[in-house]
């Protein structure tokens, strides 16, 4: 006798996997892989460099002293992502961005940076500076949302 015997008898049931795809053949649905994953690669040997992700947010006086605008400190209300990358022993020249509207892909001889970014970005408008004395990159994107009660200007 187990604590798994104790109460009623309980029946074994089986249930069927039902296929949601017109093609059997597939694995996965569309939907279900996330975007971005052609670009990962798990057997590159290359190290992946230590990132910082921030948000910024425009603020003028109406927002600090009178709150008029609704702004909070919250990310829902930042219209930018500042993701800074250390790249010790790198030159610009060679480092290769690729911006996707929700992956960073980042890639040197030395080190190789896949984000999936946890908002979608406008990837048409965005500024990237290489600080070579820090040996930082730094790459802004304008977040891409819809506009609500909270974000109702483009900044």
């Amino acid at each position: 006798m187990t604590p798994g015997s104790v109460g009623p008898v309980k029946k074994e049931t089986t249930s069927t996997f039902q296929v949601k795809s017109e093609n059997k053949k597939t694995i996965w649905d569309t939907e279900e892989v996330p975007e971005g994953s052609e670009f990962d690669d798990t057997w590159d040997p290359r190290e992946k460099p230590e990132y910082e992700i921030s948000f910024k947010q425009h603020v003028g006086t109406e927002d600090v002293f009178f709150g008029m605008t609704g702004k909070d400190p919250s990310t829902a209300c930042c219209e930018d992502i500042v993701i800074k990358i250390k790249l010790p022993e790198t030159k610009y020249s060679d480092i290769t961005l690729d911006i996707q509207d929700k992956v960073l892909d980042l890639r040197t001889p030395k080190n190789k940076l896949l984000l999936h970014l946890p908002y979608p970005v406008n990837s048409k408008e965005g500024r990237a500076r290489f600080l070579s004395e820090e040996e930082i990159l730094e790459v802004t994107l304008r977040v891409s949302r819809k506009f609500d009660f909270i974000n109702f200007s483009d900044g």
